[in-house]
Parts: C-alpha cells; structure tokens; sequence
C-alpha cells in the first residue's frame, strides 16, 4: 500500500472525533478520511449481527477511498464487529480497545473500572482484553446507556443524576483507574470530576493514538495531510457537535451505511 494513502477512522458519531483529533496533532502530516454513521446511532444498543454490517459497509466504502489503513475509533464496534472483519481486507484495521489494553494493564494497578456502552459491557471485551495481560487484574464494567445521547446533545431531563448514579456505583468498586470505554465519554470530564479526581480515568485515546504512530507505515509528506470527513446522515447535526471535539469545516453525506438495518 501506497505510504501517502489516506488513513480511515470511524465511529458511530462525532465521538471518534477525540481519538481524531489527538492523530491529528501527533502526525498532522497524514491524509486523512473520517466516516460518522449518524444514521445508526447510537452503537451501543445494536446486535452483533447489525454492528458487523454497519463495519463492512463503512469498510467497502473506505476501500473505494483506497485506504492504507482503518482505525476503528469506537469501543463497541472494536468489542463486537473487529473479529468478524479483521482479515476479510487488504488494509490493516486498528481496534481501540486491544490495540490499548495491553498498554494499561502495564499501568501499576490492581482494580480497574470501565464505563461503556451496552454492547461493549455486554461483550466482556475489555475485561477480556485486559485480563489478557494482567490474569490478576480485578476488573468491573457499567454500562451507560444515556451517555452517548448526553454528549450528542439529545438534552436529556436526568443528565446530571445519571452520571451521578453511574459514578457512584463505580466507586464503591474503589478502582485505582476508570477507563472511559467509549469515545464519547471524555467530553463529560467537566461532571464526572465534580465528584471524582480526574487523576482516576483513563481516556484510551491518547493510548491509542501513540499505539498508532509507532505501528503505522507514515508517509514522507513535508505538508499538513488532507482531510475529509463524511457521514451517512445529518450533516448540520454533525457539524454542530462536532466543534465540541474537533473543528470541522466541511462535511458531506455518504449513503455507505445503508446496508441491511435501515
């Protein structure tokens, strides 16, 4: 594969964005091409059957970009699609979640929390992954359900109490770390620190993002890369939340995520 291809990233809204944004500054000379499956949002509630669908079709369509590398920058989709897809492509893919988990079971920790989606709790990824390379590690996963349309801006009544709740149950757990396991949870760092020190989460992203730049095959460019960034629906929606991870200035809409589950 050509080294000035573009490197894909997607995520199933503008969360993938945080990780994004981080490769961004760390390797701005790389051409680059974001795809946000607004249509199918959230993630975190869909079956396997429909997440893998949903990765095949957002791949096919990086294919088309001629891509030399995918990043998947989203927990649920890592946790539940990334072993269905993993080999079927001529391109290396990167899963957030093992791509970083060797990395913090390094970290001097015993127990370890972990907030994500539905599907990414549901799966035992992380606790998979981790245990991996730590068998002792003590590792609990919530679920947020709500955390995901919290930071998207749906404007939920109970949005405080929520995390409140979430964090509370956490901490009776006394973890030495929380890893916030899904993309778009950083972006609630400002309530989760009223009531914890922000020395305790993880945001894997940065994990990542260093994980990337020592593994990917980098270009030679003496320029700032390219950028694209695409969406299977909402572009307004897009745009507008997006400015709470990454300034984006133009976006088109893409029909690759129609697949079987519209």
């Amino acid at each position: 594969m050509e080294k000035n291809a573009p490197i894909g990233f997607f995520d199933s809204g503008v969360g993938g964005l945080s990780v994004y944004a981080r490769f961004r500054h760390a390797l701005p000379n790389e051409n680059t091409i974001y795809y946000g499956d607004l249509k199918n949002l959230p993630y975190g509630n869909k079956t396997q059957e429909e997440l893998v669908c949903f990765a095949r079709n957002i791949l096919d369509f990086f294919k088309t970009k001629n891509v030399k590398a995918v990043v998947i920058a989203c927990n649920t989709s890592s946790a539940l699609a990334y072993d269905f897809i993993k080999n079927d492509y001529d391109f290396k893919i990167y899963p957030i979640i093992q791509s970083c988990a060797k990395v913090i079971a390094g970290m001097n920790i015993n127990r370890i929390g972990v907030f994500a989606t539905v599907g990414t709790v549901k799966s035992g990824a992380y606790k998979r992954e981790l245990c991996r390379y730590k068998s002792e590690l003590s590792v609990k996963e919530i679920a947020c359900p709500n955390w995901v349309s919290i930071v998207e801006g749906v404007g939920l009544p109970y949005e405080e109490s929520d995390i409140k709740i979430h964090l509370d149950e956490m901490l009776e757990f006394n973890p030495d770390k929380i890893i916030l396991g899904c993309t778009h949870y950083p972006y609630l760092m400002e309530r989760l620190v009223k009531y914890a020190p922000k020395s305790i989460f993880i945001d894997p992203a940065e994990i990542f993002v260093n994980y990337l730049k020592n593994d990917l095959f980098l270009n030679d460019n003496l320029k700032p890369g390219y950028e694209e960034f695409f969406v299977s629906a909402d572009v307004e929606s897009f745009l507008k939340n997006s400015q709470l991870f990454y300034n984006v200035k133009e976006c088109n809409e893409a029909d690759a995520c129609i697949g079987n589950f519209s």
